[in-house]
C-alpha cells in the first residue's frame, strides 16, 4: 500500500487535514464522491434527505409474514362495529349530522363508563395505598388506614410502586383463601393455590397456556360453551388448540345440558385430544345461573372423561331471580365427597371489574388452582413470572373486594349501602330489559337472571340477510350496524359470541342509568318495527 497523495494512508490524512480546513473556513468539506452512492450524515438536514419511495424495501412483518394464530384471533367485543362507533363519534364532535346526537356504547361491560359509582371504600384504601402520607389525614377512616397499612408492609419498600412475588402479595393471596371459606361455608382454601391475576382473563390465558399440548389429532381441544365470551376463543385461536362447542339450550333459559356436553366430547375425539372444560356461570352474554344439580351433573362428567374444568365466575355477585342462587364449582365439588375433591383438576377465577364493584381499569383479579400436580404448580409459578407481577394497585383492590368492612367497622354501614345500591339496580334494569324486549313483535328475550348483559334472540327477514350477503357480512352484524348508524347505539352482534345456524342475536349490557336505558330500549324498539317493515 503506497504512502503518497494516492496511497491509502496518505490519502486519507490529506483528506482529513482538507475537511478539517473547510470546517475551520465555515466551508462544508468536498471528498471523492461515487456516482449514485449516499451516506448517512447526522450533520445532514432532514428536508435534504430525499427518500426514494419505489426503492423503499418490503416491509419484514406483513400480513403474509405474521403470526398466523395472531391472525386468526377475534374478539367482537371490540370488534369491527365498535371501530364503527368510534369514527361516528368523531364525525359527532366535527359537527357532521346525525339522527342522533350521541354513541350509547352498550358493547361492553364497563361500570363506571355507564355512570356507576365507585365504592367509597375500595378506593379509599387504593389511595391510602399509592399516597401514603394520606394515612395521617383524619378525613380517612381508621378501617381504610389498617387495610392500607397492611398491605404496604406486603410491599418492597412499603410501596406499592415495587415489584410483588409472581403469585401475588402473600398477604392478599391469604385475604383470598379466607373469603372463599366464608362464600364457601367452610370449605378449606389454601393461600399456596391463590394466584393474583391481570382480571380473571390474565389467569384463564395462563392457564390455557400451560394445558395446550399436541399435535394433530393428539392437539388439545378445549371445551366452550355456544354463546361464549369471545375471550375464549380468541386464547384458542393464538396457542393453536382445537375449539370444541357445546350449545346452551336457548328453549330452557340457557340451561346447560350434559347430554349436550357427551354429543361434542364425543365427535372431538375423531379430530383432537378434549381435556379441557370451560363453564360460565353466571352466563355471559346468556345471564343464566346454574343450579346445584347442573353443577353436580358437569362435576360427574369432567370426573368420569378426565376433564381439567375451568370455572370462570365472575360475576358470582351478580345474581338477580328469584330462586337463583350462585354455587361455586368449589364448594359443590368438595360436597360431593373426597373421590371428586381429591382428583378433579380446577380453576376458578374472580375479578375486580364485576359485581357491584365495576373496577374494570384496575385489572385486578385472582385465580385458585386446585388437584394441580406438584410440578406443574412449579411450572405455572415459572410461566406467570415471566409477566413479573400482577399491576400492584389492581392486587389492592381486590383485596378490598374480599376483605371488605364487616359489622362493627366505621366504614360498614356506607359500604353495604353502596354495595346494595348497585345491585339493586341491577336488579330493577334486568327486569326491565327482559320486559321491554320481550314487547317487541319479532324479538325474544330469556330470563336475565344474572350477570350484566341481555342476548335477545331477534328476527330477521330474508330480504335483509340477502342485503347483508352482498355487503359480505353476517346478517346479525348487518343489523347491528344499521341499529349503531340510525340510532347511536353500539351493541355485539350474537355472531361474535356464537350461535345456532339460523338463529341471530346481540349482546346488549345492562348498565346504562335506568332513564337513559329506557330511552335506549325505545329506540331499540323503533328501530327494529322499521327494519321489519323495511325488509318484509
Amino acid at each position: 500500500c503506497g504512502r503518497g497523495p494516492g496511497g491509502c494512508r496518505g490519502g486519507r490524512t490529506d483528506m482529513a487535514l482538507r475537511c478539517a480546513a473547510s470546517l475551520a473556513a465555515g466551508r462544508q468539506p468536498r471528498g471523492p464522491r461515487r456516482e449514485g452512492a449516499m451516506r448517512w450524515s447526522s450533520a445532514a438536514k432532514p428536508s435534504a434527505v430525499k427518500i426514494n419511495e419505489k426503492a423503499s424495501r418490503e416491509k419484514i412483518l406483513t400480513l403474509e409474514s405474521m403470526n398466523p394464530q395472531v391472525k386468526a384471533v377475534e374478539y367482537a367485543v371490540r370488534g369491527p362495529i365498535v371501530l364503527k362507533a368510534g369514527e361516528i363519534e368523531k364525525e359527532l364532535r366535527k359537527g357532521i349530522k346525525k339522527p342522533f346526537t350521541e354513541v350509547i356504547k352498550a358493547n361492553i361491560g364497563d361500570a363506571h363508563a355507564m355512570g356507576q359509582r365507585p365504592i367509597t371504600f375500595l378506593r379509599q384504601v387504593v389511595a391510602l395505598c399509592t399516597y401514603p402520607n394520606l394515612l395521617d389525614s383524619p378525613s380517612f377512616p381508621e378501617d381504610a388506614k389498617k387495610r392500607a397499612r397492611r398491605i404496604l408492609q406486603g410491599c418492597g419498600g412499603n410501596s406499592l410502586g415495587s415489584y410483588t412475588a409472581s403469585q401475588g402479595i402473600n398477604c392478599i393471596r391469604e385475604d383470598v383463601a379466607s373469603y372463599i371459606e366464608r362464600r364457601d361455608g367452610g370449605v378449606p382454601a389454601d393461600p399456596d393455590n391463590i394466584y393474583l391475576t391481570t382480571g380473571a382473563s390474565d389467569g384463564i390465558s395462563a392457564i390455557l397456556k400451560i394445558l395446550i399440548s399436541g399435535g394433530g389429532k393428539s392437539r388439545t381441544g378445549v371445551m366452550i360453551p355456544i354463546p361464549q365470551y369471545p375471550l375464549y376463543s380468541a386464547a384458542i385461536s393464538e396457542l393453536d388448540a382445537i375449539q370444541v362447542n357445546y350449545y346452551l339450550d336457548e328453549e330452557n333459559c340457557w340451561a346447560l345440558n350434559v347430554n349436550e356436553l357427551r354429543r361434542a366430547l364425543n365427535e372431538a375425539k375423531a379430530y383432537c385430544n378434549p381435556k379441557v372444560l370451560c363453564i360460565i356461570n353466571p352466563g355471559n352474554p346468556t345471564g343464566q345461573v346454574q343450579n346445584r344439580k347442573c353443577i353436580e351433573d358437569v362435576i360427574h362428567f369432567a370426573w368420569e372423561e378426565k376433564l381439567f374444568l375451568l370455572a370462570d365466575e365472575v360475576y358470582q355477585d351478580n345474581v338477580y331471580s328469584e330462586g337463583c342462587q350462585f354455587h361455586s364449582f368449589k364448594k359443590i365439588l368438595y360436597e360431593m365427597g373426597p373421590e371428586y375433591y381429591n382428583n378433579v383438576e380446577l380453576a376458578s377465577f374472580h375479578s375486580t371489574s364485576k359485581g357491584y364493584m365495576g373496577e374494570c381499569g384496575y385489572r385486578g383479579g385472582y385465580m385458585e388452582v386446585i388437584n394441580l400436580h406438584p410440578e406443574i404448580k412449579g411450572q405455572l409459578v415459572k410461566l406467570l413470572s415471566v409477566r413479573l407481577c400482577p399491576p400492584v394497585s389492581g392486587q389492592a383492590a381486590m383485596d378490598i373486594v374480599v376483605n371488605p368492612p364487616v359489622p362493627g367497622e366505621e366504614s360498614y354501614a356506607q359500604f353495604i349501602k353502596e354495595k346494595e345500591s348497585v345491585l339493586n339496580n341491577l336488579a330493577k334494569k334486568a327486569k326491565l330489559t327482559e320486559d321491554m324486549f320481550n314487547k317487541i313483535p319479532g324479538v325474544h328475550c330469556n330470563p336475565l337472571q344474572g350477570a350484566m348483559y341481555a342476548f335477545p334472540r331477534i328476527f330477521i327477514p330474508s330480504k335483509a340477510i340477502e342485503e347483508a350477503k352482498v355487503h359480505k357480512m353476517a346478517p346479525d352484524m348487518f343489523y347491528c350496524m344499521k341499529l349503531l348508524e340510525e340510532t347511536g347505539i353500539c351493541v355485539v352482534p350474537g355472531s361474535g359470541f356464537g350461535q345456532r345456524e339460523g338463529t341471530y342475536h346481540f349482546r346488549m349490557t345492562i348498565l346504562p342509568p335506568v332513564e337513559k336505558l329506557k330511552i335506549l330500549l325505545e329506540k331499540v324498539k323503533d328501530f327494529h318495527i322499521k327494519f321489519l317493515e323495511k325488509y318484509a
